[in-house]
């Protein structure tokens, strides 16, 4: 009788755990739908993944024939071929095998764009439970309402297209990774998600830190003064088998999927660690033969973008545009400023600070800044451990930051409804001297 109470016990508990991931994911597919709306009847133009995907299930890595259009393919030996990483396109492949090219990349990414919300909600409240959140289940959702409707997830949520879909499939296997980390419990699935994240975003690899904090914390003494003591302290106190357990179990799943990854490069061009990017089509060819893909040259135009992109005010109609490079992170999102002002800079926190901070990096030296877009996309990759150091921060969720959520949710909602549709609030061209208003 006991035995069956504890089952019955055990039960319960795990159906309260997975209560407010599952009401976060139900809301969040409806409403991103609802904002779908009419474009869930048909795939997006640029259904990249669709054709890859096709040309896997034909032991092909070329797509055949020409492809549709001339927006972002790669062209090598004169063939052409889908230069984005192909996780995505390895999901779809069982609904490519019974729909071919027809298969509908948009629903495909609804489902995964509904569940990181979800995740969110699931990692604040698993780091809540074991006492290192101090945050009440109300604050837990507003967190991830704030990650779902008031970042740039939204509008990238809604659309369905190669870039979009790359990061909600990658936001979803990020989470995953971040969630298998805690406390270094998970480091198969850990590792294993990692993996699937750099077969997605490569950037996202640069997550590695936070595992390797989580791990370290096992053996180590928080009291510690000093980063190096408590280091030091660390390695001492998980011990030399312990630690190579640990880094076995991690680190074989995500060479197992970077080796399957540097193998396809291989096959593909002769070379493991040219991932394709190199031989796109676009009018940008020129800058990235001077410059290369990532170079501190794109530094500055790049953070102009991130930190002073405004929306253009007008008092004639449409009244509101948008540059086509997009709206300034802190702009988007002005609920990400409580970062700046935590009530402790924990080491935790500085550590997921410089986390963050690692996986933004590549994307700041990129060629472009992930245009045409109504904000900065590529804080996608790090926005779970932007959304950490929010619940992290200690500072209470007042009225002001409740303010600032809602702002966020709005500006957010008007770039959901109108980007790739109302292209009437979205001006300027894609040259440099086009980020700000003209005078």
């Amino acid at each position: 009788m006991e035995q069956k109470a504890n089952g019955a016990a055990a039960k319960r508990g795990w159906l309260a755990t997975l209560k407010g991931p599952l009401v976060a994911y139900v809301i969040s597919l409806v409403v991103f739908g609802a904002v779908m709306g009419d474009r869930l009847k048909t795939h997006s133009r640029d259904n990249h993944y669709v054709y890859l995907a096709d040309s896997l299930l034909h032991g092909r890595l070329t797509i055949e024939g020409k492809p549709p259009h001339n927006n972002d393919w790669a062209r090598y030996d004169g063939k052409w071929f889908v230069s984005f990483p192909p996780l995505p396109a390895v999901l779809m492949m069982p609904g490519v095998a019974i729909q071919g090219l027809d298969f509908n990349d948009r629903l495909f990414t609804l489902f995964f764009a509904a569940a990181g919300p979800a995740l969110l909600y699931a990692l604040l409240q698993l780091l809540a439970a074991r006492g290192r959140l101090g945050r009440k289940p109300w604050e837990l959702g507003l967190l991830a309402a704030l990650y779902g409707a008031g970042t740039v997830y939204f509008f990238c949520a809604v659309q369905g297209s190669v870039w979009y879909t790359a990061h909600m499939v990658g936001s979803v296997v990020l989470l995953a990774f971040l969630i298998s980390s805690v406390d270094a419990r998970h480091p198969i699935l850990a590792g294993l998600f990692l993996g699937l994240a750099f077969a997605c975003r490569p950037t996202l690899v640069l997550a590695l830190p936070f595992f390797v904090h989580e791990a370290l914390r096992q053996g180590a003494d928080d009291a510690a003064p000093g980063l190096w003591r408590w280091l030091a302290g660390a390695l001492r106190g998980l011990g030399a088998k312990r630690i190579v357990k640990i880094v076995v179990l991690f680190g074989l799943p995500l060479a197992a999927v970077l080796c399957a990854l540097l193998a396809m490069n291989t096959a593909h061009f002769g070379d493991p660690f040219d991932f394709g990017h190199n031989h796109l089509v676009v009018r940008q060819t020129a800058r990235i033969e001077k410059w290369g893909l990532f170079h501190t040259h794109y530094l500055a135009h790049n953070l102009g973008i991130v930190l002073t992109s405004l929306p253009w005010i007008s008092s004639e109609a449409p009244f509101v545009k948008v540059s086509l490079h997009g709206l300034a992170l802190w702009f988007t999102t002005p609920a990400l400023l409580w970062i700046l002002w935590p009530k402790k800079a924990t080491r935790e926190y500085l550590w997921i600070a410089a986390t963050a901070a690692l996986v933004a990096l590549p994307s700041l030296l990129y060629q472009n800044s992930g245009w045409v877009q109504f904000g900065y996309r590529f804080s996608l990759d790090f926005a779970p451990l932007l959304l950490l150091l929010l619940a992290l921060g200690g500072r209470r969720f007042g009225r002001l930051f409740v303010a600032a959520v809602v702002f966020g949710v709005a500006v957010n909602l008007f770039g959901a409804l109108t980007f790739d549709r109302e292209w009437k609030h979205y001006a300027g061209g894609r040259d440099r001297d086009a980020i700000y208003q003209p005078n």
